[in-house]
């Protein structure tokens, strides 16, 4: 028995008064009949869509890798001065003692030179950088370019990782400073230093991020720390900081 189409069903003059048909390129819509062509619904017409289009500037792209290094620094930082014991075979004497030895001594760090400021540091990038170098020998033009981008940021991230500790060195130098790294921290380029000096307010539990200090204010708003550590310590059960004060009772 044949079927009878319902002449409920729309016709195809009403679909095509309902739907916007996509123009070739993707990047327009052309609008239904009963839609005013200077009032489109969506489409790079659209006013909102102007308005939204015009808050993202080259600024905003820029800060984003600047504050994945602050990031970075930050919870590397917070790692360090939270977990972990001196005690700890190959890094509790390299790597953990220096963090313990800041906080009981925080103008240790302006005695030490360039090596030892900054020595572990640029030992952190020669791995990646040495790859980053491989590559570009060895792959051809079409293969650099295909991943251009992210050996730009590879770099970018290893400069930040190298210049971190002396701009936290900085942060600590009261006197004997080069005028141009004043004005860096005194239009917050880098880490200045009075917005440092909240992080060493015992018991050393806030504004860990020391490249630029950017993300401390709004990591604190959200308690992005104190909620890491609850986490961390239900699930393992060690106390946070539990090392540093005991360094820091050391006092006879």
């Amino acid at each position: 028995m044949a079927l009878s189409v319902s002449s409920s069903s729309p016709s195809n003059h009403n679909l095509s008064e309902q739907t916007l048909v996509s123009g070739d390129s993707g990047s327009s819509c052309v609008p239904s009949r009963l839609e005013d062509n200077n009032n489109p619904r969506w489409g790079p017409a659209h006013k909102g869509a102007q308005e939204l289009a015009q808050l993202y500037t080259k600024d905003h792209r820029q800060k984003i890798p600047r504050n994945l290094f602050d990031f970075s620094s930050g919870l590397l930082h917070w790692a360090a001065d939270t977990w972990g014991s001196v005690d700890l075979p190959v890094i509790g004497k390299n790597f953990i003692r220096p963090f313990r030895e800041h906080h009981i001594d925080p103008t240790a760090i302006t005695r030490h030179d360039f090596i030892e400021t900054n020595g572990d540091n640029f030992m952190v990038i020669i791995l990646p950088l040495g790859v980053m170098a491989s590559r570009f020998s060895t792959c051809s033009n079409d293969q650099i370019a295909h991943s251009y981008a992210w050996y730009w940021y590879l770099f970018l991230f290893s400069v930040f990782v190298c210049v971190t500790n002396q701009i936290h060195k900085w942060s600590h130098m009261y006197t004997g400073l080069p005028k141009w790294v004043q004005c860096l921290q005194d239009c917050h380029i880098i880490l200045p230093r009075k917005h440092h000096r909240k992080h060493h307010v015992s018991p050393h539990e806030t504004f860990f991020c020391i490249t630029t200090g950017w993300l401390n204010r709004p990591l604190e708003i959200v308690k992005f720390w104190k909620i890491l550590e609850y986490l961390i310590e239900s699930a393992t059960g060690q106390k946070p900081r539990a090392d540093d004060f005991k360094w820091a009772e050391k006092r006879n």
